[in-house]
């Protein structure tokens, strides 16, 4: 090897070992990086992990909302909580409010988005006004539909009257309760999935729907088969799991309009684990159904996620 080489070469391993870190200057910028994760890691601990641990522990006990004392009992909360008859009928009103809410605010929210941004006017007033279930306050919603569903001066029945259709006690027929609170759920998320999917639509390319055009996509419905659906599929499997944990969380016009009855019909989870917790006053037995609330939403998040990742198409 010629001298010229060799000079060459030793001048590339001094630049590299100038340029590489030495160990102590990496040891010193692990531990800023360390002193810079230090307040948002406290702040997780303190507000999300450690809630969660104390309940977890509080579960395994027997206390009560005020007793001086309490004893560790081990398991006996969800012993009794798998045996109790108004959980399993808490949760199965759950899962079926869950199951029609969802579909059914999806289904909504994504076709009022396509009809909006399919429109050439009024596009800004048609947005406010079905966001405005939103916006607005879901308990003073909720008595607002208290009036509406009266049976005998509701404008629900009032309507079915003037078309002469006997009408129903909504609220108070263990028969339709369930189904009155789906309504209002549909209702009051409608709106926030219109926005999700509206933000979806402005940002497919127009490009997509000229090619689509020239091979052979004329109709609408062929341009949302080919181009809308497939570009949409990042934003429905957010929508989807969004409304699902939201739906899950369910307590606000069940504890206004029907505080779980008629005859438990339309207890849910949730409300459930706030009478036992605050007019019971059993935390410990509380902390348990909480517990079993978290891995529900857990798994059917993990659930909505995977079957969502399956066939999406990102920009």
């Amino acid at each position: 090897m010629s001298d010229a080489a060799l000079t060459l070469a030793g001048n590339c391993k001094g630049r590299s070992a100038a340029t590489a870190p030495s160990g102590s200057r990496r040891t010193g910028l692990s531990q800023t990086a360390l002193l810079l994760v230090a307040p948002a890691a406290m702040l997780m601990l303190i507000v999300l992990l450690g809630p969660l641990a104390s309940v977890l522990a509080l579960s395994f006990t027997d206390y009560q909302l005020g007793a001086p004392s309490f004893s560790w009992i081990g398991l006996t909360n969800y012993q009794e909580m798998l045996a109790d008859r108004v959980f399993w009928l808490s949760l199965r009103n759950t899962l079926l409010y869950v199951a029609i809410v969802v579909p059914c605010s999806v289904a909504l929210g994504l076709g009022i988005a396509l009809l909006i941004q399919s429109g050439s006017s009024l596009r800004s007033w048609y947005r406010t006004i079905y966001f405005l279930p939103v916006m607005a306050t879901l308990i003073a919603m909720a008595i607002v539909w208290e009036f509406m569903l009266h049976p005998q001066f509701g404008l629900v029945n009032g309507a079915l009257r003037g078309i002469g259709v006997q009408g129903y006690s909504w609220l108070q027929d263990s028969k339709t309760a369930l189904y009155s609170l789906c309504a209002i759920g549909v209702w009051q998320a409608v709106g926030f999935n219109m926005v999700l999917f509206l933000s979806g639509i402005v940002s497919i390319p127009k490009q997509l729907y000229d090619a689509a055009e020239i091979d052979g996509a004329a109709s609408a419905w062929s341009r949302f088969q080919l181009v809308t659906w497939p570009m949409l599929g990042p934003v429905t499997a957010f929508v989807v799991v969004i409304s699902a944990i939201r739906s899950f969380q369910v307590f606000d016009t069940v504890h206004v309009l029907t505080k779980g009855g008629p005859s438990k019909s339309s207890e849910v989870l949730i409300h459930t684990l706030y009478i036992e917790s605050f007019e019971f006053f059993r935390s410990g037995y509380g902390a348990a159904l909480t517990v079993a609330f978290l891995v529900f939403v857990l798994l059917l998040t993990l659930i909505k996620s995977c079957l969502g990742n399956r066939g999406v198409h990102y920009t």
